[in-house]
């Protein structure tokens, strides 16, 4: 099978349990997962999430925000510090 063919088969209920199986380590039926059987999961879940989701909406997406040109953040608290280089002993 290849991906098309299985991204034609995976429908959001599908993708739901794979997620869920990646995340508790094993099947719903109590069965665990292979390391192989996860990472096979995990590719499937991020094929159909990239076809038929939002970024936004996607396994892992971390909003990072935007600033404009000049804009600074309001956390200026590291201006203040001194910078001290770290000492490997």
């Amino acid at each position: 099978m290849n991906v098309e063919q299985m991204l034609a088969v995976l429908d959001p209920e599908i993708v739901s349990r794979l997620k869920t199986a990646v995340e508790i380590g094993k099947w719903p039926n109590g069965v665990a997962l292979s390391a192989e059987q996860r990472q096979i999961c995990m590719q499937a879940v991020y094929a159909w999430e990239i076809k038929h989701l939002p970024e936004t909406e996607r396994s892992g997406y971390i909003d990072r925000g935007t600033k404009e040109e000049g804009e600074e953040c309001e956390d200026d608290h590291h201006k203040h510090e001194e910078f001290k280089p770290i000492k490997f002993v």
